[in-house]
């Protein structure tokens, strides 16, 4: 199994929306992917509720049967709307896999 997680920090401000509602929309079109990709295990998004110099604004967690299953979600279509969306609004990212 392959765990894959994913922290952003976002723009104050960007695609003439706030970063909570850049975060929100983030976490719908994430959580809606299981239901559109197959290979994805778990996916879980959280949106961070204490701010902090060192936080992080959306989290992503999930899993993958296996590597190859975590690289065809990353190129299938419907994970590029979202990738194209978040370049948008994130600010920084920062992302770790890795087998358990």
């Amino acid at each position: 199994m392959l765990k894959h997680i994913v922290m952003w920090k976002l723009k104050d401000e960007a695609e003439g929306a706030t970063k909570a509602e850049n975060a929100k929309k983030m976490q719908q079109m994430l959580e809606a992917l299981p239901a559109k990709v197959p290979g994805v295990l778990t996916l879980e998004v959280g949106l961070n509720v204490v701010e902090g110099p060192t936080a992080s604004d959306v989290c992503l967690y999930s899993e993958f049967p296996s590597l190859e299953a975590m690289l065809a979600y990353q190129e299938h279509p419907e994970h590029q709307k979202c990738v194209a969306f978040i370049k948008g609004v994130v600010a920084e990212r920062r992302a770790v896999d890795y087998h358990c």
